[in-house]
C-alpha cells in the first residue's frame, strides 16, 4: 500500500500539553494552525501531525474541531498531508479515540499502542475500522514495550500488514526527559527489519540532532513545538518554521 501522506518531514506544531503561555506562537486554533501549517509547508515540511484544543487551549478530540481545523489547513496548505492525533493525553479513553476515528473518518491518524493496550478490545476495533475505513494509521511507540506489544498484534493479525508506518518517540515531555541520538538503539534493535515504515521525533534540545541520525538511517522526521520549543543552546525557535528552517541548513551544511 503507497502511503497518502509523505512522512519525510512531518511538522507537529503544538502537541496536547503546551500553551500559548509556552510560547506565543504556539498554534491553538484553527486560524493559527493553517497560518503555521501554510509557513512550515514554505520552509519544506511534507505533512503535519495536527492536535486540536478547545476555548481554554486543552486537548480535544472533538470530531467538529478537527473537521474546522483539517479544513483550513487544506485550503492554507494545499498539497501539505494531514495527519490528525488520538492522543489520549490523560484525559480521553480508549473508546473516545475510536470514536473520534469513527465520527470523523481522517485520511491518516496516529495512534498510541501503550493507550490501545489499555483496552484490547476497543483496540481490535480501532485497527479494524481504520483498515475498512482506508485511514493510514502511524503507530506511536515510546520503547522497546510498546514495539514488542505492536509486533505481538501485528502477528495476531490485529494489527494489519498495511499498517505497517511507526513513529519512535526519544525522550518524554512529563517527567522530562530530553532525547539524545543513542536513543535510538534501543528502538531499532528491538524493532529489527521487516517492512515498517520508520519516523522518529524527539523531545529535548537536542531534537535536531536526533532528527539528523533518524534521516541518516533513511527514516522520516517528526518535527516541532510539540516535542521541542527550543535549541540546544535554550533559545527559543522563532516559530514552527524557524525551526524547520534551521534543521534543514544544518542538514545540509552537515552541522546540527
Amino acid at each position: 500500500m503507497s502511503d497518502l501522506l509523505d512522512y519525510s518531514l512531518m511538522v507537529a506544531p503544538n502537541g496536547a500539553r503546551r500553551t500559548t503561555r509556552d510560547h506565543p506562537r504556539l498554534p491553538v486554533t484553527a486560524m493559527t494552525l493553517a497560518e503555521t501549517a501554510g509557513a512550515c509547508q514554505a520552509a519544506g515540511a511534507t505533512s503535519i501531525h495536527v492536535h486540536v484544543r478547545d476555548g481554554q487551549e486543552r486537548h480535544s478530540l472533538d470530531a467538529g474541531r478537527y473537521r474546522e481545523a483539517t479544513a483550513a489547513i487544506a485550503e492554507t496548505a494545499p498539497g501539505l498531508g494531514i495527519q490528525i492525533t488520538t492522543e489520549s493525553a490523560g484525559v480521553f479513553h480508549a473508546a473516545d479515540q475510536l470514536a473520534c476515528l469513527t465520527d470523523l473518518q481522517p485520511k491518516a491518524a496516529s495512534i498510541a499502542i501503550r493507550e490501545m493496550a489499555t483496552d484490547p478490545t476497543v483496540a481490535t476495533a480501532v485497527y479494524a475500522f481504520a483498515e475498512e475505513a482506508e485511514i493510514e494509521v502511524q503507530h506511536i511507540t515510546y520503547g522497546p514495550s510498546c514495539l514488542q506489544q505492536m509486533q505481538a498484534w501485528r502477528e495476531a493479525g490485529v494489527i494489519r500488514p498495511s499498517q505497517n508506518r511507526v513513529l519512535f518517540v526519544l525522550g518524554q515531555y512529563a517527567p522530562q526527559k530530553d532525547a539524545v541520538p543513542g536513543d535510538l538503539e534501543s528502538f531499532v534493535s528491538t524493532l529489527g527489519q521487516g517492512d515498517w515504515k520508520r519516523s522518529v521525533c524527539a523531545f529535548g534540545g537536542e531534537e535536531h540532532s536526533c532528527l539528523q541520525a533518524a534521516v541518516s538511517l533513511g527514516f522520516g522526521a517528526r518535527i516541532g513545538f510539540e516535542n521541542s520549543i527550543c535549541d540546544r543552546n535554550g533559545v527559543q525557535h522563532r516559530d514552527n518554521a524557524a525551526s524547520i528552517g534551521s534543521f534543514l541548513r544544518a542538514s545540509v551544511s552537515g552541522t546540527v
